[in-house]
């Protein structure tokens, strides 16, 4: 745990007890602070209440009494599309709002550390797609290499819920937009930027606030180093806000498919080779097609990001190759989860959008799709380009028949259900095909999470399968 700092004998109210909230709640606790607490579902009041916690309604703006600090949890909307009635309260109340990310910032470093040989490090991952794969592949390849290394964040642990580090240790976080935009501290010493395409931007207010969000990691405290994929307009523009000119090695662009030889430090891919320029000469290469864990150009963007941010972090080219070829990936993202008769199965559900969809089905070559579920706004249209390699698609969800009339020039069978889905593209499977899970949607409409949808995927490939 790591206990928050500068809150010894302080009121704090903490809004939302969820994963976060509750490791809130214990940090608050382990530097002295004394939390007061407010969710709004009746069974987390009860929880809380349950283990003793001080529940006030935080929605009234009397609460705010003696409160030296609001913590919101980040799934709860501070601004748009409207901000939630406890952060509006705590506004009115002129109390400071922070979350979780805020609260580690300001208190991951110690008076121990004096004694350290080499100061922690912390790296921070965003953008829109590809930060999960991102920061488990650079938290791999330090562990692999010998370093101490932890993860936190958007995956693994919650950021308050690690252990203190040692000497020498790098926390790796995967940050989302909702954890970036309301932080009041974001001090990164390395700071990643994978990508943009459009996504929660109810929740932003439109593309330009989601993009801001994103930004911030950049802005706020400045990282020493930042790796910045530069494939949109959003990564170039952020890479030349940050670098005082292209000699500026504090930079490194990001690409996977452009060449970026001109550059000071660069990291690209081009059919399938990874390349490390650094002012002027190439001084690294890997093939990244015998990757098993890392298909497709949008795993090769991945591989770049984690390959630029270990090499700042001192390590070799080679070191880094062979951790490469040991990543096993990660659940729900490109995962290769059976392969029989000549036919592979790969669980993406964690594509959830169209275009981190796109990237999956550019990933292989012929192609048993399964797609459908919650459409998000924007439709499918940019979706169409990509089917090339589409044998079929298979549509799952409510709307399945809707969502299918928007895949022109290609077969799409309305399965509804995933246990239909999964047993008509088994059916006509061929050896060389892959049946592959990336909805381009969201699950809620029948599942609870896009883990549930991957797993109910893989369970019934399984099964099937015997």
């Amino acid at each position: 745990m790591i206990p928050v700092q500068g809150v010894d004998g302080q009121i704090i109210a903490v809004l939302g007890l969820g994963r976060s909230g509750r490791a809130t709640v214990r940090a608050l606790r382990a530097g002295g602070a004394q939390p007061v607490v407010w969710d709004d579902s009746a069974a987390g009041r009860e929880a809380a209440a349950a283990e003793g916690l001080t529940l006030r309604d935080l929605t009234r703006p009397e609460s705010y009494a003696g409160v030296s600090l609001l913590v919101t949890s980040p799934g709860i909307p501070h601004l748009y599309p409207a901000p939630h009635p406890a952060i509006a309260a705590a506004w009115a109340a002129g109390v400071p709002v922070d979350n979780d990310i805020g609260l580690f910032f300001r208190s991951f470093a110690t008076h121990e550390w004096d004694d350290f040989d080499v100061t922690p490090r912390v790296v921070a991952v965003t953008g829109s797609n590809g930060k999960s794969t991102t920061s488990a592949l650079i938290h791999h390849i330090l562990t692999a290499s010998g370093r101490r290394a932890q993860l936190a964040g958007n995956i693994g642990l919650g950021v308050l819920d690690i252990a203190p580090p040692q000497d020498g240790e790098v926390v790796v976080l995967e940050l989302s937009s909702y954890q970036t935009d309301l932080a009041r501290a974001l001090t990164p010493d390395v700071a990643v930027f994978t990508n943009l395409s459009p996504d929660h931007l109810d929740r932003h207010g439109g593309p330009g606030g989601y993009f801001a969000a994103k930004r911030r990691l950049f802005a706020e405290g400045g990282p020493d180093r930042a790796v910045i994929g530069v494939d949109e307009a959003e990564g170039r523009y952020l890479a030349n806000q940050i670098a005082l000119g292209p000699l500026d090695d504090r930079v490194i662009l990001v690409s996977a498919g452009q060449k970026l030889d001109g550059a000071a430090w660069s990291v690209f891919v081009r059919k399938g080779f990874l390349a490390e320029w650094r002012k002027g000469r190439q001084v690294g290469a890997i093939d990244l097609r015998a990757v098993a864990g890392l298909p497709g150009s949008h795993n090769h963007q991945n591989a770049c990001a984690a390959y630029a941010v270990c090499r700042t972090l001192g390590l070799g080219p080679r070191v880094i190759e062979a951790a490469l070829h040991s990543y096993p990936g990660l659940p729900h993202r490109s995962q290769r989860i059976a392969e029989a008769g000549g036919v592979a199965y790969v669980n993406d559900s964690k594509a959830t959008n169209v275009d981190s969809a796109a990237k999956a089905l550019q990933a292989f070559p012929r192609i048993r799709w399964i797609c459908g579920g919650l459409e998000k706004e924007g439709g499918l249209a940019s979706l169409v380009p990509h089917l090339g390699a589409v044998a079929k698609a298979y549509v799952i969800g409510r709307e399945a028949q809707h969502f299918a009339m928007q895949l022109p020039g290609i077969e799409a069978e309305v399965c509804t259900t995933m246990a239909r889905a999964v047993a008509r593209a088994m059916a006509e499977a061929e050896p060389g095909d892959t049946v592959l899970l990336a909805p381009a949607a969201a699950s809620f409409d029948q599942y609870d999470n896009f883990e549930q949808r991957g797993d109910d995927f893989a369970a019934l490939v399984r099964a099937a399968l015997g």
